[in-house]
């Protein structure tokens, strides 16, 4: 139950690290200067939309064997490692209408469709069908998404700047390669099944 909660942490907390929603989140609060409504609308959006994706994975996981489950995981977790090295930037329309519903709901809503289709709303689908309890993975995730996100509304400008993105992006990647290697010795019978 534990690795349910920790492993989607590292991995989430991570992969977000110069992210498309590490990014909006620098943006709400350059222009509201008021982090906790961010914080709040971040909590709540990741929750709901990570709820979904993890009982989404859960879902899924029921219509394969073990053996399947852990080669498609296997491919996705590659693929998702392949994408992170892939720098994220903010969309144009994303960035528009900010100022229009105030600090929490605009983040509650930008943060929401932010991550729809996401790296890090297709790993929680992936992480909530390899682990069997999806609420602690769901919980995982979010802190993850917290981890890399608080300090960034917290401190601004600051820190955006002085992270060596490209370093996270592939250590992020190397945790999804990981992941990867780990469901294909799953499905090879190397170690212990899902």
């Amino acid at each position: 139950m534990l690795e349910s909660l920790l492993v989607p942490t590292g991995i989430v907390a991570l992969a977000e690290i110069g992210d498309k929603t590490q990014l909006l989140a620098l943006l709400l609060a350059c222009r509201f200067r008021r982090p906790w409504p961010i914080i709040w609308g971040i909590v709540l959006a990741t929750l709901a939309n990570h709820f979904a994706a993890g009982a989404v994975g859960n879902w899924v996981a029921g219509f394969f064997s073990s053996t399947t489950l852990s080669w498609i995981l296997a491919a996705c977790f590659a693929a998702v490692a392949l994408w992170t090295l892939v720098p994220d930037k903010l969309d144009d329309d994303e960035e528009s209408h900010l100022k229009r519903f105030g600090p929490f709901l605009t983040t509650l809503i930008a943060f929401f469709l932010a991550e729809m289709g996401d790296k890090t709303q297709i790993a929680t689908v992936m992480l909530a069908a390899q682990y069997p309890d999806f609420l602690m993975v769901v919980i995982g995730t979010t802190l993850g998404m917290l981890i890399a996100n608080v300090p960034v509304v917290l401190m601004g400008n600051f820190a955006a700047d002085r992270l060596p993105l490209a370093l996270i992006r592939r250590l992020a990647a190397l945790a999804f390669a990981a992941l990867a290697i780990y469901a294909a010795c799953q499905a090879l019978g190397f170690v212990g099944g899902l």
